[in-house]
């Protein structure tokens, strides 16, 4: 519950006023409703409606006296007039509720939605090593509306009460002890409805498992469509997927089967309870006939609360593990979050680098509790306005290196400094941050034209700048033959176009950030040899006036590299010039060589 009244705090913190106006609204409008009931029995009593003496019914009795001391001569008319207006203007006020209320829950869960974006995008890049992006997929969907749902929930409670209250002490006016009786009974039936709740709350748990599996393998599964479809995997795929649902209906009717059990039971002990209200009016009470009718309303008003009270709590608890969960996402991003964003970019300018970037006795390991280190003891230096390339077998750590130094992830021993200063002050970190042109091996491309695709790193970008960085990666050609060039829709992660080409539109985009530090993480590895060719001599007419970083499995890629660094089992077994690593015989960067030569030692 601790999380529940977290972001209730969080709505009033966000509603202000208009949460305390919404509450306020809602006790007129119970108390409106309760009044007008009640006022029509006086007010039809003196047109001659009700023949029977209701002098002696409390509340009724009053508003009788009330009435007759004013000169005013009511007809059957006049009074269902004032009725229609007092119970209208009430109908009034709760239209006006209902759009506050509204008003009030979507800019709460608007901000909710809005600060984990936020919070998520601001998180460290090791953060994200350690989730699936399914996980962000559930919670910003599912779990973020089952939240929504069960704040109104919440305030349904709310309101209910309010109401319920109103109607006891109007009750309690009218007929304490059959007020009271009723008061015991509903106590003793939300007593019994405990195991309801509970049985509900387990559900909810199971819910959210499901919800999160469910996320998580329709977002495996759809990544890796093509590899299903070339394996003819779609049978076991569709097996899971009916297993899943089937849990997934069973949890539903589950909830279902407890939630009308629960509403059975009490709708069959109202029942009970009118015909014993009644035999306590007539037969112990003596009650008179003409103030059964106050009876009946006392019970009718009352009861249905009770019901809804008891609803309204098994679904709230149902909804109980979204919050857990989103309060979770919140902390465990709170706490790994990076300067970012407007902030940093007023204090961090984009840096021009004058030295360079220096690893001191770097170690770092994905899991601080794993004795495998991912590089261990690493000494570089990466000199400015170079060209170095990276080099080694899969899972040397290459990527990792290439991490440490964009600033992606910190150190567990050791440090990293640019121009001197490390990468621990943060308005470092973002300035170089800023100057970083990033281009992956696996490219990220959006659902949208070449053009927006190209525009993400500078907005403000002419059609000129925009196809002199087309021609650097040797992507002009192919997008002048595109259907609308520039403007041409590319699909999801760029599908529609093939993977060489894709590699070659990211290059251009890094180009056109105008960094001071390109990297380049297998970006040529989908290229043919003359585009990858085209592209080394655009690199190398770049030395001098931008630092490069070149990650290379193909060792033909990196001959003019100023400076090649060779890793194994996260270490550094290598550092030199291109041919000075080649002449010794024995390093591992000979052995690559031969490898991607076919010779032999």
């Amino acid at each position: 519950m601790k999380d529940l009244f977290y972001y209730v705090r969080k709505l009033r913190q966000i509603a202000g006023g208009r949460l305390y106006l919404n509450m306020f609204l809602i006790l007129l409008i119970s108390l409106l409703e309760g009044i007008g009931l009640y006022l029509i029995i006086p007010l039809l009593g003196l047109v001659g409606v009700f023949q029977g003496d209701m002098g002696g019914v409390p509340l009724v009795s009053h508003l009788l006296e009330l009435l007759r001391s004013w000169s005013w001569e009511p007809s059957l008319t006049s009074v269902l007039i004032l009725f229609v207006i007092i119970v209208g203007g009430q109908a009034l006020l709760t239209r006006s509720q209902s759009i506050l209320n509204a008003a009030i829950l979507q800019k709460f869960i608007r901000t909710l939605r809005m600060e984990t974006y936020e919070g998520l995008l601001h998180a460290k890049w090791a953060f994200f090593l350690r989730k699936r992006k399914s996980d962000f997929h559930h919670v910003m969907s599912n779990e973020l509306g089952r939240v929504n749902q069960g704040t109104f929930l919440f305030l349904q409670m709310i309101s209910s009460l309010l109401f319920t209250l109103v109607q006891i002490v109007l009750a309690f006016w009218l007929s304490p002890v059959l007020t009271l009786t009723v008061l015991i009974s509903g106590g003793l039936l939300a007593l019994f409805g405990r195991r309801f709740i509970r049985k509900s709350k387990s559900i909810g748990e199971q819910t959210s498992e499901l919800s999160k599996r469910y996320f998580a393998g329709i977002t495996d599964h759809f990544s890796g469509i093509k590899d299903i479809k070339s394996n003819r995997l779609e049978q076991s795929h569709l097996s899971w997927f009916s297993r899943l649902s089937g849990q997934m209906e069973e949890n539903f009717i589950r909830f279902g089967r407890i939630n009308a059990l629960s509403q059975l039971i009490y709708r069959l002990s109202s029942v009970v309870l009118i015909a014993g209200f009644v035999f306590l009016a007539l037969e112990v009470l003596r009650t008179p006939a003409e103030s059964l009718l106050v009876v009946v309303l006392i019970f009718t008003r009352l009861w249905p609360r009770f019901i809804s009270i008891q609803t309204s709590s098994e679904q709230l608890v149902s909804n109980l593990p979204a919050f857990r969960t989103m309060r979770q996402l919140q902390q465990e991003y709170e706490a790994e979050r990076e300067m970012t964003g407007a902030v940093s970019a007023a204090v961090a300018p984009r840096l021009h680098m004058q030295e360079g970037i220096e690893c001191r006795d770097v170690d770092y390991r994905y899991d601080p509790s794993s004795a495998e280190y991912a590089l261990s003891g690493i000494r570089v230096f990466i000199p400015a306005n170079r060209m170095t390339a990276i080099v080694g077998k899969s899972g040397a750590g290459k990527s990792t290196l290439i991490d440490l130094v964009m600033g992606m992830i910190q150190p567990e021993r050791g440090e990293v400094l640019v121009d001197g200063r490390s990468l621990k002050d943060q308005t470092q970190l973002m300035a170089l941050r800023n100057a970083v042109g990033y281009v992956a091996q696996d490219p990220f491309l959006f659902n949208e034209s070449i053009r927006d695709n190209l525009k993400l790193v500078a907005p403000e970008a002419t059609d000129e700048e925009l196809w002199a960085a087309l021609e650097f990666s040797s992507s002009d050609d192919f997008v002048r033959r595109l259907p609308q060039g520039l403007d041409t829709v590319i699909g999801d992660r760029g599908i529609r176009l093939s993977g060489g080409e894709r590699q070659r539109i990211v290059l251009a985009r890094a180009i056109l950030k105008r960094p001071s530090i390109l990297v380049l993480d297998e970006a040529t590895s989908a290229l043919d040899s003359d585009n990858e060719r085209r592209i080394q001599e655009a690199l190398d007419k770049l030395k001098g006036s931008m630092t490069v970083i070149v990650i290379a499995h193909r060792l033909s890629t990196i001959r003019h590299a100023d400076q090649v660094i060779v890793l194994e089992q996260g270490q550094v077994v290598q550092q030199g010039g291109y041919q000075q690593l080649a002449q010794e015989s024995k390093g591992t960067f000979r052995q690559l060589l031969n490898y991607q030569t076919g010779s032999s030692l």
